[in-house]
Order: structure tokens, then sequence, then C-alpha cells
């Protein structure tokens, strides 16, 4: 049962990641907020990350039902993937303002647009924070081989498909021909380096 609680917890969470952050809710909020819209990115942020962390230290209190017994070498190559996802989530965050994506620089995205980011990783691909929490989920499991840990990594790539679909629909309504044109030439989440 605590098993299903996760799996059903990560669903909720996922699913209100990908409703929250859609255009069509975003306005409804900015009618109902106002002036105050401008720290919907901040308040969604913190809820976030609460919801995301609890997760984690519900999954830490569940009795561990171990997938395979972690050896030597699942937890070196579980933590060199954690790394990897860990550079390229921080070189990934190089081409965004921390403050604008987490919410500390209050501003009404809905009116504000972003410049799309097109270079660094974003050359490789359209989505390195995905790819990047994809590397550390998967070297969390090699490091800690446990059903609870499983169902973390499963979760993000059940959601991947879905959430990536609706995201990028939200990204072409707002950069238009160029996010399509984008797409074409830069693949989603495996990297294609140019030579």
């Amino acid at each position: 049962m605590e098993y299903i609680t996760l799996a059903v917890g990560w669903i909720v969470f996922y699913a209100s990641h990908t409703l929250l952050a859609s255009l069509n809710i975003k306005r409804k909020f900015r009618l109902w907020m106002g002036a105050q819209y401008k720290w919907y990115r901040l308040i969604y942020s913190l809820l976030a990350a609460i919801f995301f962390l609890g997760l984690f230290v519900y999954a830490g209190s569940i009795e561990p039902n171990w997938v395979f017994m972690p050896s030597d070498g699942s937890t070196y190559f579980g933590y060199m993937l954690a790394t990897l996802g860990t550079i390229i989530a921080v070189k990934s965050m190089k081409e965004i303002s921390a403050g604008r994506f987490i919410g500390w620089l209050p501003h009404d995205d809905l009116r504000e647009k972003d410049e799309l980011i097109v270079n660094g990783w974003y050359s490789y691909v359209r989505h390195p924070l995905y790819l990047a929490l994809i590397l550390i989920f998967l070297g969390y499991f090699l490091y800690v081989p446990n059903l609870a840990s499983l169902i973390h990594l499963l979760a993000l790539l059940l959601y991947l498909p879905p959430g990536i679909y609706f995201e990028e629909k939200k990204l072409i309504a707002i950069y238009g021909e160029v996010y399509v044109d984008y797409q074409r030439n830069v693949p989603p989440i495996l990297p294609r380096f140019k030579k």
C-alpha cells in the first residue's frame, strides 16, 4: 500500500506540474490574483519543492524492498550518472535567469515573454533539465536500488512523454514558428552532438 501511495503521489505531483504550468490555468490565476500574479511562479516553486521533498521523505520512511542488492559497481555508476545529471542541470540553468525561473524576481510571465533559449545545452536537447533529472533519478536508483527509488524513476519516465507534449504545445503557442523550427532541428531528450 505504501508503494501505491508513493506512485499516486508522483502522479499528483506531475499532473499538477503540467496543469499549473498551462497557459489557461495561468490566465485564470492572473484574473483571480490581479497584480499579485507576479508572485505566481514563486508560490508554485515553493509548493512544488515542498511536495517533491515530501515524496522523498515519505519514500525514505518505507521499509526498503530491494530490487537488487547494491554493489560497488552499481554505487559507483549511480554516482557517475547522478553527477553527470547535476552538471547538465547546472550548465543548463546558466542559460536561464534562475531568479525568474524560481520566481524570486517577480514578473508576469503572461505579459513578459522571455527570449527562447537555443544555446548551451539547449542546442543539444530541447529539455536538458529533464535529461538531467533522468540521469539523477537513474543514478539514485543504482545507488539505492529499492522499489521506492524505482518508482521515482518510472514515474518520471512515464510523465515525460505527456509532460513534454503539453509543455511544447504551450511553447508553440508562445513562440510560434520559431519554436516549431527549433523542434525540427533539436531532439527532445537524447542529445545529438553536432560535428
